[in-house]
């Protein structure tokens, strides 16, 4: 069978039913308020309310997860404040909101000045590179709940957006003449590393020089792409369909836009991390569920707009390419394999 993620102890499936659960209780808070109007709750990239004035506020929370632990062992901790940057901007632009205020969460075992500073200067990175003023944010010190000798954390944050009616992109206009583009990611991102720890450091130790890949250890901190500005001029210049920030599910993810058939045949050859991933292994399956396999971003759009979408993300230097199409078919295809 392989190495599957809920071997790892991420059952994907209960967590999505536990999601539900969770969606349902929610629901009932949507009416607490007068004058505010839930356009897009539980469920998509990020809820949007209306506010009194008609403006849109999209809003979304996100972490790290156990790429910390990776940080934690290489004792480097100046890259994770770009992933929990990136993993909350990248999400909420794929409704089409500009993001404009964030705040982060440290939980940690113990006080240290040196590594707190450290972590704050990723976040001031990844901020400036999103354009995204970080205006609070909340330190806690819980050592009986954080376990460990050595520094231990946790780190998380929440990103508002602001976006008008006839800009916000939910996914309801894809349709089966539609391409998807696929822009390259910068590696792992922030996702599925409890199943690549338990296969890659069972056979390697993080200091390990890997030929094609380098020290494994700064490979798997590579801190995930940030994709807003581009995202956001191809909002504002092309006719954009669907937008999808590709992380835990992986490829999965793009049935939070429509339930329809996406068939992705044409992708680039994936790097050298999830080949050696797959080695140890993993079966095909189970890593386009679970990684991003070299592509990190979604455009769905009409075939005319291809250029277009290519050119301004190149102008950012970033690589992409059409990777599938749109089909009536329900369901997410990855080389002739179904996986959702």
């Amino acid at each position: 069978m392989g190495v599957t993620y809920r071997d790892a102890g991420v059952d994907i499936q209960r967590i999505k039913q536990s999601q539900a659960s969770i969606g349902r209780l929610i629901l009932s808070t949507h009416k607490t308020q007068r004058g505010i109007k839930i356009v897009s709750g539980f469920g998509h990239y990020a809820g949007i309310t209306e506010i009194p004035g008609g403006r849109l506020l999209a809003t979304h929370t996100d972490g790290v997860g156990t790429k910390v632990i990776i940080a934690q062992m290489m004792k480097k901790y100046d890259t994770v404040g770009i992933d929990c940057v990136a993993m909350n901007v990248n999400d909420i632009i794929c409704t089409g909101a500009v993001p404009v205020s964030f705040v982060d969460y440290i939980a940690a075992n113990r006080n240290d000045q040196k590594i707190f500073k450290e972590i704050v200067c990723g976040l001031v990175n990844g901020a400036k590179k999103a354009q995204v003023p970080i205006v609070g944010g909340e330190t806690a010190i819980l050592p009986d709940l954080i376990s460990g000798k050595n520094f231990s954390f946790d780190l998380a944050g929440t990103v508002v957006g602001i976006l008008n009616k006839q800009n916000m992109i939910l996914g309801d206009r894809i349709n089966a003449r539609d391409i998807i583009i696929g822009v390259k990611s910068s590696g792992l991102h922030s996702n599925g590393y409890s199943l690549a720890r338990k296969v890659l450091l069972s056979k390697y130790s993080l200091h390990d020089k890997i030929r094609g890949l380098g020290v494994l250890g700064k490979a798997l901190l590579e801190p995930t792409e940030i994709y807003v500005q581009p995202a956001l001029e191809a909002i504002k210049k092309c006719n954009i369909h669907g937008l999808a920030h590709i992380t835990g599910g992986a490829f999965t993810k793009l049935l939070r836009l429509k339930k329809t058939g996406y068939v992705i045949d044409d992708l680039p050859e994936p790097p050298e991390i999830f080949h050696i991933i797959e080695d140890q292994g993993v079966k095909s399956k189970e890593m386009y569920k679970t990684f991003n396999m070299g592509i990190g971003f979604c455009l769905i759009a009409p075939k005319e707009e291809e250029g277009r979408i290519r050119d301004i993300f190149k102008r950012h230097g970033l690589q992409s390419s059409r990777i599938g199409q749109i089909r009536d078919r329900k369901g997410v295809f990855v080389n002739s394999l179904k996986i959702a």
